[in-house]
């Protein structure tokens, strides 16, 4: 899987820019979860990107980046979770869900019904 690394509150506005052309993936990671890393690994098995399509994945460290992880529940007026995933489209949060809910199968499902 490659992921980008976000880790500048600036590359939000960027995001946003770039989910007006195809849907954005935000991972917000825990090193420090045992559920987050069993999610991550998990996660990673499973990914498909020909199954996405022009889905953009972001992978965020919340612990190293915990202001750009404040700000993105705030710029997309998600709550706080960690992990969480995030799918972005037009500017805007069209998906999130956190902990053991993060699969392969519920993101491919929300960029098929983004296309």
């Amino acid at each position: 899987m490659n992921w980008n690394k976000l880790n500048d509150s600036a590359q939000l506005e960027e995001i946003k820019k770039e989910s007006h052309q195809y849907p954005v993936l935000i991972l917000k990671h825990s090193t420090r979860c045992s559920i987050s890393s069993a999610t991550l690994g998990r996660l990673e098995r499973n990914w498909k990107q020909d199954e996405v399509g022009d889905l953009k994945p972001y992978f965020l460290d919340l612990i190293a980046y915990r202001s750009v992880s404040n700000q993105i529940a705030q710029e997309f007026g998600v709550e706080h979770e960690s992990p969480q995933a995030i799918v972005i489209r037009n500017g805007e949060s069209v998906y999130d869900t956190s902990h053991f809910d993060i699969t392969f199968d519920a993101i491919k499902a929300q960029a098929a019904a983004l296309v």
